[in-house]
């Protein structure tokens, strides 16, 4: 089925065809979304958030790309809105951490399992590091010294303690993305 025809039929809203689209493009989206991410359940509710808002979108589909590209970039914009909501609520609790407090208690137990989890993660994270990237990640995020502050603690040069930083946060990431 080419492209046009299954956006008509999305819109005549035949359950055979969304059953095509959906066996079509959510493996793929999923795949994406999820290298992404790295989070299996953040990238499964994206990936909803996306096949939704493409069915919202898609009267508005003129046929100037493909589905797949349609979708891709419903997702890359998805991926980004939940790097922004992810980036803005740690800007927020590591500059009033008592607002964390507060606000625990609001949170369903689901939401308290999720931040226990990953704050676990975290700590193997930073177990299995070299201890030259865990000093530095710690003195960075936990301590909160400068990275010239790092380079006169360790006595390195400034440029060291950039690259050191630069090398644990690399290291980092990846020990969390292959846990």
């Amino acid at each position: 089925m080419d492209d046009c025809t299954l956006i008509a039929q999305l819109l005549k809203k035949d359950r055979r065809s969304a059953g095509v689209f959906y066996k079509t493009y959510s493996p793929k989206i999923k795949k994406y979304v999820h290298a992404k991410v790295g989070i299996y359940e953040d990238a499964e509710d994206l990936v909803q958030d996306i096949l939704f808002a493409f069915l919202e979108a898609c009267r508005d589909f003129r046929g100037n790309s493909s589905i797949q590209t349609y979708l891709y970039s419903i997702a890359h914009h998805k991926v980004i809105d939940y790097y922004r909501k992810k980036k803005i609520k740690h800007i927020v609790f590591s500059q009033m951490p008592q607002l964390e407090l507060l606000i625990s208690p609001l949170l369903d137990p689901q939401a308290q399992l999720d931040v226990t989890l990953v704050q676990e993660k975290i700590r193997r994270v930073l177990a299995m590091l070299l201890p030259v990237h865990r000093t530095v990640l710690l003195l960075k995020y936990l301590d909160g010294v400068s990275v010239l502050g790092i380079a006169k603690h360790l006595s390195i040069t400034l440029k060291s303690a950039e690259s050191r930083l630069f090398r644990a946060r690399r290291a980092f990431v990846a020990s969390f993305l292959s846990i």
